[in-house]
């Protein structure tokens, strides 16, 4: 929500636009091309929601009854629909309707919303996990991330703080709680 409040204070800070692309334009890429998309239209739809962004954008209010992720997946598939009706009325002639079928399916549409909300929930995840980390020592925090994070077994990370293994448990159960506070907080 920072980088949206920055955002909509400055619609002229390209820090914030060079973030938010970093975050947003790969994701919304790939979408495209997953689609059936040829590359070169993939930049050019990419490129057309990002533009449609800085238009709107600064008008945009942060409603807590709404989402984000919802807005911007309306504004990713009102490109991507226009894209595909231009397109699918200039290849009318060709009989072949298949992609354009495709485009237009439920699938699609269901696969870009998991995708901007998967966007978005590692985007909090990474903002969340360092204010975390500042609230725990740093032996459970060390405790969580090999648990938790790299998949190193209880026993083993117990093994190697020399500690049961019911307070690796309980190291990544307290710190898994936090993360979460911090996620609701950010999301506000």
């Amino acid at each position: 929500m920072t980088l949206l409040h920055r955002l909509n204070q400055d619609p002229a800070d390209q820090i914030s636009w060079a973030e938010f692309v970093r975050f947003y334009g790969p994701a919304i890429s790939s979408w495209l091309l997953h689609w059936g998309l040829q590359d070169a239209d993939t930049q050019d739809v990419t490129q057309n929601v990002l533009l449609r962004l800085t238009a709107k954008l600064p008008q945009f209010k942060y409603d807590p009854s709404r989402s984000f992720r919802g807005w911007l997946k309306t504004l990713t598939h009102h490109a991507w629909h226009d894209f595909v009706t231009e397109a699918g009325y200039r290849t009318r002639g060709s009989g072949d309707t298949s992609v354009l079928d495709q485009l237009q399916s439920v699938e699609a549409r269901e696969d870009l919303a998991a995708r901007v909300e998967a966007t978005f929930d590692k985007e909090l995840l990474e903002l969340a996990l360092p204010r975390a980390k500042d609230r725990v020592a740093d032996t459970t925090w060390q405790a969580f991330k090999l648990a938790a994070l790299d998949g190193v077994a209880p026993q083993t990370v117990a093994d190697q703080f020399g500690v049961r293994v019911s307070q690796v448990y309980l190291a990544k159960h307290r710190v898994q709680k936090l993360v979460q506070e911090e996620i609701r907080v950010l999301e506000g």
